[in-house]
């Protein structure tokens, strides 16, 4: 879903766009995208000439392993994003030749699913689609215990990542628990172009 919560960001002078679970956005302004991310993972792609550029924002469900395995849900709802992505950002006149990504999240965050991996399984998943598909990660912050807040400039590829050590706020991990719920009830549709 693209991701419907603009704002004016004060602090940096630029309009924004907060990516929440499940959604991604694309842009050729000059513009900040932000995120918090727990065991999900933030892929921030943009063409490095044009810099039209875009974030997307997803957990890899790992409900009901007895009915598929976690590879194949990964690869399902993973792919989804991430081709959701690329192919918005072509759409906007991108480079896929150009592309570089800076990759962002799966911490152990979830309570209850450490032993399940949830993030580590994310950060793999990312960092396989990238090498598969042929485009540089040219930065990444991945794993690890704590939950992060991306800022991300898609026109000059800067990113700012803030460590959230503070463990009184559950926001992150009630938001990622609710997201992955809906994963398990709803199915993805829509056409998705995989690039071979």
């Amino acid at each position: 879903m693209l991701a419907p919560n603009l704002y004016y960001d004060n602090h940096f002078e630029l309009d924004a766009a907060k990516i929440l679970p499940g959604e991604f956005y694309v842009t050729v302004r000059d513009m900040v995208l932000v995120t918090v991310l727990g065991s999900c993972v933030t892929a921030c792609i943009r063409d490095r000439v044009s810099g039209i550029g875009g974030m997307n924002h997803f957990m890899l469900p790992d409900a009901h392993p007895e009915q598929e395995s976690p590879a194949s849900l990964s690869a399902r709802y993973g792919a989804f994003a991430m081709e959701l992505l690329i192919n918005s950002l072509i759409s906007l006149g991108a480079r896929r030749s150009l592309f570089e990504a800076k990759v962002f999240g799966g911490g152990n965050v979830l309570p209850g699913l450490s032993t399940l991996n949830v993030g580590q399984r994310n950060a793999d998943f990312a960092m396989n689609f990238l090498s598969a598909e042929g485009i540089d990660v040219v930065s990444q912050d991945l794993s690890d215990v704590y939950p992060r807040k991306v800022y991300y400039f898609p026109r000059s590829g800067r990113v700012l990542v803030k460590k959230l050590r503070s463990t009184h706020n559950e926001t992150i991990r009630e938001r990622e628990i609710q997201y992955a719920s809906r994963l398990v009830d709803e199915e993805v549709t829509g056409d998705v172009d995989l690039f071979g």
